[in-house]
C-alpha cells in the first residue's frame, strides 16, 4: 500500500469517525446489538453506494471541481442554490460544535496545567491551532491526521479490548423496540457515515489515480463500520438499557455524550478505561475538524471561483472560521435550531443529490459520455430506490426541525 492510499483512508476514517460515534449506542439501544448491527450494515451500504455516486460525478468534471460545479452542471441553478445553503448549514453546524467541543477540552487541558485562561480564549486556541493546519492544504492535514489517527485507533482498541471483559450478554440480546424511534436510529446511523465532502478535495490530491481512490472510498468506509460495530458491543454490554445511568435515559440527555463516557468510567471502575475513554473522544474531535474544515474550505473555494493561495486562501480561510466562531463565543445557543437540521442536511446532500446528480448526468444531460470515467452499477433502479428512501427520510427530518 502506497503512502498516498494510506493517508486517504485515514483521511476518509478520520472525516466518517467522529465525536457523533459516541451518540450511536444510545440512539439505536432499542433495537439491540444484533438490531443495531443490522442497521449499521445497511447504512454502510447505502453510504458507500451514495460515496461512489459522488465521485462518477465529480469525475465527468475537471479537478479542484466541488459540489457547487457539480450541481450547477447537472442540477442547473436551482441545485446550485439549494447546495449552497444546505452546504453551509450542514457544515458551519459541524464545525461549530467541534470548536465548542475543542475549547471545552483545552480548557480543561490547560487549567490542569496551572494556566488560567478562559473557555473561549481555549476555544480561540483550538481553531488557531489546527485550523492553522487546515490552511496549508491537504497535504499537511495529510500528514497531521495520520499521527492523530494512529493515535485514535490504537486508543479505540485498547478501549475494547480491556471493556470486552465487563460486557453482558443479557445487556447485548434485550431489544425494546419502539417503532417511533426507528427513524432517529436510522439518520443518526447515517450521519455516522458521512465523508463525501471530502470526496472533491481527494480527488485533487489523487489526480488521474481513480483506481487507488475507490480503493481509498471503500476501506476508508468498511474501516468505521467494524468499528462501529465493536463500539457498539462493549457500550451496549456494558451499560443496560434501563435504569438510572442507562442508554435509555441517555436518549433524552441534553448531554448524552459525556453521560455515556460517565456511565463507563462508573460501571467499569478502571482509571485506565477512563483515561482511554477521555483521549479518544477528544481525538475524535480533532481529526474530524480537520477534514470536515478542509471540505468546506474546498467548497467555499469552489463555490466563489477563489484561489487557494496567497490572499484568496486568507480570505477562504476566513470565512471558514469566523462565522463559527463568532456563533460559539457570542451566541452559543443561536445555532441549536441550525444543529436540528444537520440531519435533514445529511440526507438532502449526501444521499438525495448523489442519486439526482447521477441521474441527471447519465440520463439528461449525457455528461458520463463526454468523458470516460468510473460509472457505479445499478442503473436507474439503484438512483429510484436511494431518491425514494432520502424523500421519506427528508420528511421526517423536516418535520423534527420545524
Amino acid at each position: 500500500m502506497n503512502s498516498k492510499l494510506l493517508g486517504g483512508i485515514l483521511l476518509i476514517v478520520g472525516t466518517t469517525i467522529g465525536a457523533g460515534m459516541l451518540a450511536l449506542p444510545i440512539a439505536t439501544a432499542q433495537l439491540g446489538f444484533w438490531g443495531a448491527t443490522g442497521l449499521l450494515i445497511a447504512c454502510w451500504a447505502i453510504m458507500t453506494i451514495c460515496a461512489f455516486l459522488f465521485l462518477e460525478v465529480n469525475l465527468w468534471l475537471p479537478p479542484n471541481t466541488n459540489l457547487i460545479s457539480m450541481a450547477g452542471a447537472t442540477l442547473g441553478i436551482p441545485g446550485q442554490v439549494i447546495s449552497w445553503v444546505v452546504y453551509l448549514v450542514l457544515l458551519y453546524s459541524i464545525i461549530s460544535a467541534y470548536i465548542a467541543g475543542g475549547g471545552d477540552l483545552f480548557h480543561y487541558v490547560l487549567i490542569n496545567a496551572g494556566f488560567n485562561i478562559s473557555t473561549p480564549i481555549a476555544s480561540l486556541l483550538f481553531t488557531s491551532l489546527f485550523g492553522s493546519i487546515v490552511y496549508f492544504g491537504i497535504r499537511f492535514v495529510d500528514y497531521a491526521n495520520r499521527a492523530l489517527m494512529f493515535g485514535k485507533l490504537g486508543a479505540f482498541v485498547l478501549l475494547v479490548i480491556l471493556m470486552l471483559p465487563f460486557v453482558s450478554s443479557a445487556n447485548l440480546n434485550r431489544v425494546e423496540f419502539q417503532h417511533l424511534a426507528a427513524p432517529t436510529s436510522i439518520s443518526v446511523t447515517i450521519v455516522a457515515f458521512t465523508c463525501l465532502m471530502i470526496i472533491p478535495s481527494l480527488r485533487t490530491y489523487f489526480g488521474e489515480d481513480v483506481k487507488s481512490l475507490r480503493k481509498a472510498i471503500f476501506y476508508g468506509m468498511l474501516i468505521p463500520l467494524i468499528c462501529y460495530i465493536a463500539w457498539d458491543l462493549v457500550t451496549m454490554g456494558v451499560i443496560p438499557y434501563l435504569g438510572q445511568h442507562g442508554l435509555q435515559q441517555m436518549l433524552t440527555s441534553s448531554s448524552s455524550n459525556s453521560d455515556l463516557v460517565s456511565s463507563l468510567i462508573r460501571l467499569i471502575q478502571s482509571p485506565k478505561i477512563a483515561l482511554l475513554a477521555k483521549f479518544f473522544t477528544s481525538i475524535c474531535m480533532a481529526t474530524s475538524f480537520l477534514s470536515v474544515s478542509l471540505g468546506l474550505s474546498d467548497f467555499l473555494a469552489d463555490g466563489l471561483r477563489v484561489k487557494k493561495s496567497g490572499l484568496g486562501n486568507v480570505f477562504i480561510f476566513s470565512l471558514t472560521y469566523v462565522p463559527p466562531l463568532l456563533i460559539v463565543l457570542f451566541y452559543p445557543d443561536a445555532f441549536i435550531r441550525g444543529l436540528n437540521y444537520a440531519g435533514l442536511s445529511c440526507f438532502i446532500l449526501m444521499i438525495f443529490f448523489p442519486a439526482l446528480m447521477a441521474w441527471r448526468g447519465r440520463y439528461s444531460r449525457k455528461l458520463s459520455l463526454t468523458k470516460v470515467g468510473y460509472q457505479v452499477k445499478g442503473g436507474k433502479f439503484l438512483l429510484a430506490i436511494l431518491l425514494v428512501f432520502a424523500s421519506f427520510m427528508m420528511g421526517f427530518g423536516l418535520e423534527n426541525a420545524l
